[in-house]
């Protein structure tokens, strides 16, 4: 199994700017053997929450036409992707909400952040569901950024049988949860574990890459570095 973890520089309330680029990125690791792509948080949108409360046409629907081009690429290379944006909920509030776009255009999960951090406080909606899903008999759990400060999350995923947690943050590069929080969760839990991450300029400060993955003994086995768009592949056995 191997999983495309990427990082790019969304472009701040152009969703179709940055639906081309993930939708470039799924084809070019789909190219290259990954059967999941994994995206940082609110990579469609851009990490831009006062933005996105003061623009509603921001948010989308799961089954937003404005992702069609997401789909068509995982049907073209057969592979999954794990994008994150502001996803309407039942009740009309908006979620941090990663959709996991499975490798027919399918939606194979939703999931919605659940520790919201901030000013997402006051925009969005916290989920109150675990995120998983299967791919090629591997059993996968969703998180997102400050999600993985709580290790409940990973201690559940472990649980349920998942040996892949895929976490979308926007993280500088000065976080510590290189350190501290993904090869740990790593470790104590027998993960694997995929970061997705950002690039450029946002609400939050400057991203700061370093997407890749981490093996269950906490180690690195894959990093995109720190200032390079694209992605690299972690290769998980």
């Amino acid at each position: 199994m191997i999983v495309a973890a990427t990082q790019f520089a969304p472009v701040a309330g152009d969703i179709a700017a940055n639906v081309r680029t993930i939708a470039g990125l799924i084809r070019a690791a789909g190219a290259e053997g990954a059967r999941v792509v994994v995206f940082a948080e609110l990579c469609l949108s851009g990490y831009e929450p006062t933005l996105i409360r003061d623009t509603p046409d921001l948010v989308l629907a799961e089954d937003d036409p404005r992702l069609e081009p997401v789909r068509e690429a995982c049907r073209e290379v057969s592979a999954a992707a794990v994008v994150n944006g502001p996803v309407r909920t039942a009740d009309g509030r908006f979620a941090v909400t990663t959709l996991v776009i499975g490798a027919e255009g399918e939606l194979l999960a939703r999931y919605d952040k659940q520790h919201l951090y901030g000013i997402e406080q006051e925009v969005f909606a916290p989920g109150t569901t675990d995120g998983r899903f299967a791919l090629d008999g591997v059993r996968f759990a969703t998180a997102t950024c400050y999600d993985n400060r709580f290790p409940e999350l990973a201690e559940r995923a472990a649980a349920d049988g998942c040996a892949v947690y895929l976490a979308s943050s926007v993280l500088s590069a000065d976080n510590d949860s290189f350190e501290t929080v993904y090869p740990v969760r790593a470790r104590d839990f027998g993960l694997y574990v995929v970061l997705g991450n950002v690039l450029g300029a946002n609400e939050d400060g400057v991203g700061g890459g370093g997407a890749g993955g981490w093996g269950p003994d906490g180690e690195r086995i894959a990093d995109a570095g720190p200032d390079k768009p694209g992605f690299v592949l972690a290769d998980l056995g």
